[in-house]
């Protein structure tokens, strides 16, 4: 998967799930000394225990978001960060024989309350993560509190508002930066909706505008027939099909029919002439071809498609180079190719916010049954644009 598909909260999780990680191993190695002099305190069992429950899910957060195995499991590890980090202060009464620290030294677990609070800032509802932080940050302050011998001890809640308060900047900035990755996502999911519907209506505008067309020589042909010879049954057919059409017209409907061959010619030539009526067409029928019908939907996808690619032609390789549209129909599927001479591009440069290609070619192509688009192009050698469906 890659970064343009993933979506901007699980970029965001991956990011603070590495930055999580480096801080427990940085805190594992500046503990060192501080884990030697709280061994002579509390009981031996307690040391290796604390350990796993204190450095065991930050370590393995790290590990999972430099993987790509790990990624579905970033979200209930960072969870698991700050869980078990209250799980590991409870366990320090049970473990403590006590007796106090010299020198006003801290229980080396009291240096990163904020860090297992980053992981429930990722992974929790904001009011858990603030509610995480003070009691942490609490916790620690009570343990280092009873530790100090009573002349080296610091008033108590000073101490909790100092570290709740230092904290509460990067847990905060966390959050934001958590909930701008949702927002982000909704905002793009909106947007690829909304770009989605904008390009259906415009393939349903071509199709009505053949239909008109059609309408309008059978209306017109029926009238000509009318005035010029006697009634006979072929001029009531024919004025049956054309009262036909314009209640299809007023009822703001198109067929879903299946398209016979000259109905699928008619629709991409005027989706294409729509865009640029200089673009050469041409059409390719393979042998029983003749015979086969196209689902309507899948013309008018195909249009579409075709449509935006020529769009995109027109504003990127400019009207001065040559476009050509080339359509095969075979028993098989149907095959629409739309290529120009224009100075190309590179793929890896297309923004995720960019929809033309993204939602109006590739996604709209891939959402169809038997559908699948592809784009072919390079800096200097053009652009070609391959749009297939093939018969289920």
């Amino acid at each position: 998967m890659t970064t343009a598909e993933r979506s901007a909260a699980d970029q965001i999780l991956t990011m603070f799930g590495r930055f999580i990680g480096v801080g427990y191993v940085f805190y594992l190695l500046v503990s060192i000394p501080l884990i030697r002099d709280l061994e002579g305190v509390s009981a031996s069992w307690w040391t290796p225990v604390g350990l796993v429950l204190f450095f065991g899910p930050g370590l393995a957060l790290g590990a999972a978001s430099f993987g790509r195995r790990g990624q579905r499991a970033l979200r209930p590890l960072a969870a698991a960060c700050a869980v078990v980090f209250l799980l590991g202060l409870l366990t320090w009464p049970l473990g403590w024989t006590g007796e106090t620290l010299p020198d006003g030294k801290a229980a080396w677990f009291s240096l990163f309350p904020a860090l297992a609070s980053l992981g429930a800032a990722v992974s929790m509802r904001p009011r858990w993560a603030f509610l995480h932080l003070a009691v942490a940050v609490t916790g620690v302050q009570l343990v280092n509190h009873y530790l100090r011998d009573a002349g080296d001890r610091s008033p108590l809640v000073a101490d909790i508002v100092y570290s709740f308060g230092f904290s509460l900047i990067f847990v905060a900035a966390s959050i934001t930066a958590s909930r701008t990755g949702f927002l982000l996502d909704r905002t793009r999911e909106s947007t690829y909706a909304q770009a989605a519907s904008s390009a259906a209506v415009q393939a349903r505008t071509v199709e009505r505008r053949r239909f008109d067309g059609l309408i309008h020589d059978n209306v017109m042909s029926t009238l000509l027939a009318a005035s010029r010879g006697p009634m006979d049954q072929r001029l009531v057919d024919q004025a049956s099909v054309a009262l036909a059409e314009l209640d299809t017209l007023r009822r703001n409907t198109l067929p879903a029919a299946d398209f016979e061959v000259q109905d699928v010619v008619a629709h991409l030539r005027a989706a294409a002439a729509a865009v640029d009526a200089s673009a050469t067409l041409s059409f390719r029928f393979e042998a029983d071809a003749a015979e086969r019908t196209v689902p309507a939907e899948t013309v008018r996808t195909v249009g579409a498609a075709m449509a935006e690619a020529m769009r995109n032609s027109l504003r990127h390789a400019g009207p001065d180079a040559h476009r050509s549209v080339v359509a095969a129909l075979s028993p098989l599927g149907l095959r629409v190719t739309v290529t120009d001479d224009g100075p190309g591009f590179d793929l890896s440069s297309i923004p995720a916010h960019r929809l033309g290609v993204r939602v109006s070619i590739l996604d709209r192509m891939h959402r169809l049954p038997g559908g699948s688009a592809a784009l072919r192009t390079a800096v200097g050698r053009g652009t070609v644009v391959e749009l297939r469906w093939e018969a289920q």
